[in-house]
């Protein structure tokens, strides 16, 4: 594989992109749907790590991710859901992560984690719980590229959209600007990557609507139609 490396954010370009997370993947066919949503237009492919103790679930590994590395040269973006950040962020960057996205609940010193991610030539970005303020984030929001809302509880694939966490999406919008990104994962389907995007968010997570629809382009066009559609309202 000749792609680029290292932090996407800026390379990506302008306007909405799409994520789909591996979460949903069969893990039984990993390459396969690695290929497929690549093919189908991801911009992104977003993995969730959890370590079943910052959240009640266990899932994936580095070595996941350097298997989903081998497959493709899509930009990997690592979310740890996971109580020690630091440690976890130096794994992944080995394994092949393009960006890591921890929490700003994790035990680790967030600037000590932006700092190995800065080190490492990856992309940095910062998230936090639906419970947890947005001004938690105001210390570091400046060195990140780009900012996760999470729009459920993180842990779990498949839950409903929190319609209260769109305040939360405009307030971290007017902090970042128009130059860096904001992400929401959780619930995430046409209809609410549009109030998304209505809010100021231009990077949209989903799992199970991508994975499992039967049709993974045409997911992945669908979020994109209504992601631009309510860009285009916010302006």
């Amino acid at each position: 594989m000749s792609g680029q490396r290292g932090n996407p954010w800026q390379r990506l370009g302008p306007g909405p992109l799409i994520a789909p997370s591996l979460l949903a993947a069969d893990f039984m066919r990993v390459g396969e749907m690695v290929s497929a949503a690549v093919a189908g237009g991801a911009d992104v492919l977003h993995v969730d790590i959890m370590d079943g103790h910052f959240v009640p679930n266990l899932s994936m590994g580095p070595g996941f991710v350097q298997s989903a590395r081998a497959f493709t040269d899509c930009p990997l973006d690592v979310h740890i859901m996971v109580t020690d950040a630091l440690y976890y962020a130096e794994r992944f960057a080995e394994a092949g992560a393009d960006s890591v996205t921890f929490h700003i609940e994790a035990d680790s010193d967030p600037q000590a984690v932006i700092d190995l991610l800065r080190r490492r030539g990856l992309g940095v970005g910062l998230t936090l719980r639906p419970g947890t303020p947005a001004e938690t984030l105001r210390p570091f929001i400046d060195q990140v590229d780009m900012v996760l809302v999470m729009t459920v509880e993180p842990g779990y694939g498949g839950q409903r959209f929190m319609e209260d966490q769109l305040p939360k999406i405009r307030q971290v919008r007017s902090w970042l600007g128009p130059a860096r990104r904001l992400e929401v994962d959780g619930g995430i389907n046409p209809a609410t990557a549009r109030a998304c995007a209505q809010a100021g968010a231009d990077v949209f997570v989903a799992g199970v609507g991508v994975f499992r629809s039967g049709d993974i382009p045409g997911a992945i066009a669908a979020l994109r139609a209504s992601a631009t559609e309510g860009a285009a309202e916010r302006r």
